[in-house]
């Protein structure tokens, strides 16, 4: 992924349409903003390191877990475009009908958002996925994710307080750490 493409997402893709009325004059602040049910839009620092560990390409099938307000997911599907997937998955339902109908405003019929299956981690059942964005903070690396990746694929994931990019090269994982960052639990 080129930084230009990146950038052009981040430009495209308006952080204020993925926050609640009373918290879009906050889109421009470099940090999380609440949205509600415990949960955050993330800080945009925080997002554009996740995603350029990331590096996704178009055509690529992503699963954004912990969606939330949609905003990394419609920035998931700028970057992968029409010939991709990105599937995103919430467990709260209000913010499964928030972040779907934000995310419909911009058109990308790639991309979607759906309730994340209660005790189940990711979608396995559209698996394999080439890319895989964790929004929340794991105990452990989960293995349930590492599973639902492609070969060659990789997952970006905070376990703890250190943010993983997690490559899987058929039954060999390479893990490396990229710093320390804040974020609501994963559930």
């Amino acid at each position: 992924m080129d930084e230009s493409d990146l950038a052009r997402a981040f430009a495209e893709v308006d952080r204020a349409d993925f926050l609640p009325p009373d918290r879009r004059a906050d889109a421009g602040v470099d940090e999380p903003v609440a949205i509600g049910h415990g949960q955050t839009n993330s800080q945009p620092y925080t997002v554009r390191v996740m995603l350029e560990l990331l590096d996704v390409r178009p055509g690529h099938r992503v699963l954004d877990v912990g969606s939330g307000s949609g905003w990394t997911t419609a920035l998931l599907g700028h970057l992968v475009g029409p010939d991709g997937l990105v599937i995103g998955v919430e467990l709260e339902p209000e913010l499964v009908r928030f972040g779907a109908g934000n995310l419909a405003r911009y058109g990308m019929d790639w991309t979607s958002i759906s309730p994340a299956e209660e005790g189940v981690l990711g979608a396995p059942d559209q698996a394999p996925y080439d890319r895989i964005l964790v929004s929340a903070a794991a105990r452990e690396l989960p293995s349930a994710l590492v599973g639902q990746l492609a070969e060659g694929g990789v997952m970006v994931v905070p376990v703890g307080a250190d943010m993983l990019r997690v490559q899987r090269g058929g039954e060999d994982i390479d893990i490396t750490r990229h710093g320390t960052f804040s974020f609501v639990p994963l559930r």
